[in-house]
């Protein structure tokens, strides 16, 4: 699949923007603070519905303006799709997909797919297990609508037994409606994140041994917070028992301290563990494996080739590293932002699409 092209209204500090793209590379260059990340942000709109920046639409409203919209057109495999966004402050967001309106985010998802690569991404294996359990959700999300939809209601449903945990006074017998609520709904999470975690450790690891030459062995592994088992019933009643276990640590600090939302997963190259003692360059490594291993994910789960967004990522990469990432992406379109052309992508790719952005205004040049 690839995005044909985009229309920007009033979006951040775009006030009327109509850019065509290339199949292949898109390389958007110019000074920082000019909106070079806010065109990558108005294509992520219309693959998810939401912004990576920020929680608040009204934020990416022109300064002045009560409506920003966005439309991208995208080419796929069996049948293309056209995706519009209106964000108003009042009004708050609508979603069109071919012209019919979308009524919740999941309807969306599974329709333009992205992969987006910037250099906080180069820091998740070293960073917070939050930051991971954010990467499985959104890849999973965006793959599996009746993932999100899971996520989607455990979160409501942890929300609401947290905030009568605050309580004065908690009734054990109401709490447990919320814990067989949290034991449905998150095993069924354990179950679809362990699949793939799975998955991504065989795609990674073969990724992680051409980079680097097969010098190193890289494993990836699902680091539950519930004990994990295959079947169903037991794994519900062994997350049954954890809460009960949990139940007077729970009361005392006021949250549910046992699920999957303090899950985690490890990283480990030759046995050991990389976040705890691994270089630095490993963990780049491994993050760059990992990412890499989403496109292959999504490859065999949809048969589609996802789009890479690449924001202001290559200067964190050494040559060889970025060398590999180019080379290793020729069936993807990809968007790739900088300060600069990066001339080792002028030299592997012949005709890629270059596109200076200068204070909210984009527009192509001769290279």
């Amino acid at each position: 699949m690839h995005i044909r092209n985009i229309e920007l209204k009033n979006f951040r500090n775009y006030q009327d923007l109509s850019m065509d793209f290339d199949e292949h590379v898109n390389l958007i260059i110019g000074p920082n603070a000019q909106g070079k990340t806010n065109l990558i942000e108005g294509i992520c709109l219309t693959s998810i519905g939401r912004s990576f920046r920020t929680h608040h639409d009204a934020d990416m409203i022109r300064f002045g303006e009560e409506e920003a919209y966005v439309k991208v057109e995208c080419s796929k495999e069996v049948i293309d799709t056209k995706v519009e966004v209106t964000i108003n402050r009042r009004l708050k967001k609508s979603i069109r997909k071919d012209g019919n309106i979308i009524r919740r985010t999941s309807e969306i998802l599974d329709n333009i797919i992205i992969v987006s690569f910037s250099p906080e991404d180069l820091r998740i294996v070293k960073d917070e297990p939050e930051k991971r359990r954010r990467f499985i959700d959104s890849e999973l999300a965006q793959i599996k609508p009746s993932y999100y939809r899971i996520l989607s209601d455990y979160k409501k449903t942890l929300l609401q037994r947290n905030t009568y945990l605050k309580e004065e006074s908690v009734d054990k017998a109401i709490l447990s409606v919320w814990d067989e609520q949290l034991i449905r709904l998150g095993s069924e999470m354990m179950r679809l994140r362990k699949e793939f975690i799975d998955k991504i450790n065989v795609f990674s690891g073969d990724i992680h041994g051409r980079i680097t030459g097969g010098k190193e062995e890289l494993t990836i592994g699902y680091d539950p917070n519930v004990p994990y088992k295959e079947g169903k019933e037991e794994r519900e009643a062994l997350f049954r028992e954890e809460m009960a276990k949990s139940l007077e640590n729970d009361l005392r600090l006021r949250t549910t301290t046992r699920g999957p939302h303090k899950d985690d997963m490890q990283f480990f190259i030759g046995g050991v563990n990389v976040r705890n003692f691994g270089s630095q360059g490993q963990q780049r490594t491994c993050a760059l494996s990992l990412k890499l291993a989403e496109l292959d994910f999504i490859r065999e789960e949809t048969g589609e080739e996802a789009i890479l967004l690449l924001d202001d990522v290559m200067s964190e990469l050494d040559e060889e590293r970025r060398a590999y990432l180019v080379m290793s992406l020729s069936e993807n379109q990809m968007f790739i932002t900088g300060t600069d052309i990066d001339e080792g992508i002028l030299e592997m790719y012949e005709e890629p699409k270059v596109i200076r952005v200068e204070n909210g205004h984009a527009y192509n040049i001769e290279w």
